[in-house]
């Protein structure tokens, strides 16, 4: 499944890579999920294209929860895997990067709510590391040509109906005080800096806001609902929602993301944010759960049913949206971008790699 979506990627982002030849890419929490495409793509595009100068890729985690198979086991003379804590200034021993791409955070409900004073760390104090660098450069004759900080959909907070799908423009209900605010404040406070790093420091940072991305890369453990779907279908359990189900969202296909985030990268206009995700279909969370029974059943012969239950957590649902889904014409009009994977093929792409690889 992933070299399927490596190289469409590799098609997709041809241009974009090829402007980032021999250049050099560093790329902050590179061992979570989306790190599973982002390193991987401009790997696969210096195979495909042996002619060109390699693009190499650097990798700074703290490894919080392991080194992926995927990562460790890889040999490429064009990645560099280097063990460090994105709130540390980058070492004078590193090269000098082309590109930074700022993806070390804790992104899962669950998780940043148990670690909320190192996700903050992450969104403001890390990404804060990289723009006094790139703004020292910014006069200099080796400037970052691009840094692309990830946000979250989730700076919108609850958007009421009037402001659904939601463009880039609106402002957003957040809490900053309730249990996710650790996440969602900080990743809003990540913007600020970064738009004022723009204007005032004249750094090519550019911001995305992820919708609910999902597949390969995403570990069966992460607490977020489609590895939770999954674990209890590999499990060969019913499929438990621990909600009402009507909450609504778009699912966006994680190749789908990734070809978005370069495009960001590579061609978005400094102090911009952009929304990466599906536009359609909006379903409910019993709807997606659903599906994947439905998907399941058709590769596995899976018999199980989706039941409902109340979660332990008192605040498991606390300031969780009741709607989500985004505007992306501004992708569309100033990158080219476009999703291409629709739900049901995404959902089962996404489940024959669980069942291929664990969720590991």
């Amino acid at each position: 499944m992933a070299t399927r979506d490596l190289d469409r990627l590799t098609d997709r982002l041809h241009d974009a890579f090829a402007a980032m030849a021999g250049a050099e890419l560093l790329i902050t929490g590179g061992a979570g999920f989306l790190g599973y495409y982002l390193v991987q793509a401009p790997l696969a595009w210096n195979a495909v294209n042996p002619s060109q100068d390699p693009i190499r890729v650097t990798v700074h985690d703290n490894f919080l929860r392991g080194v992926p198979s995927w990562l460790s086991g890889r040999d490429d003379r064009a990645l560099r895997v280097v063990e460090r804590d994105v709130m540390v200034p980058l070492p004078t021993t590193e090269p000098r990067f082309d590109h930074i791409i700022h993806a070390a955070s804790v992104a899962s409900p669950t998780y940043y709510r148990r670690h909320p004073i190192e996700t903050m760390d992450a969104n403001v104090g890390g990404l804060r590391v990289l723009l006094d660098h790139a703004a020292a450069r910014a006069d200099t004759a080796t400037p970052v040509h691009g840094l692309l900080f990830f946000s979250t959909s989730e700076i919108y907070g609850d958007p009421d109906p009037a402001n659904i799908p939601t463009i880039e423009t609106y402002r957003g209900q957040v809490s900053c005080t309730g249990p996710r605010a650790c996440y969602d404040e900080s990743k809003r406070y990540g913007e600020t800096l970064c738009v004022n790093f723009a204007h005032a420091r004249g750094v090519a940072v550019t911001i995305a806001r992820p919708f609910n991305n999902y597949g390969p890369g995403l570990r069966i453990d992460d607490r977020r609902v489609l590895p939770d779907l999954a674990r209890d279908v590999l499990a060969d359990r019913d499929v438990v929602l621990l909600s009402d189900g009507r909450a609504t969202r778009t699912f966006c296909y994680v190749m789908d993301a990734v070809d978005g985030y370069y495009r960001i990268l590579t061609a978005g206009r400094p102090g911009e944010p952009y929304n990466i995700g599906a536009d359609r279909p909006e379903i409910s969370v019993r709807e997606l759960a659903d599906r994947v029974v439905d998907v399941a059943h058709r590769l596995t012969g899976y018999a199980g049913q989706v039941v409902q239950r109340t979660s332990d957590d008192p605040d498991y649902l606390t300031d969780n949206p009741s709607r989500r889904c985004p505007v992306i014409d501004k992708a569309r009009t100033e990158l080219g971008y476009e999703p291409e994977v629709e739900l049901d093929e995404g959902l089962e792409r996404a489940l024959r790699w669980y069942l291929a690889e664990g969720g590991s």
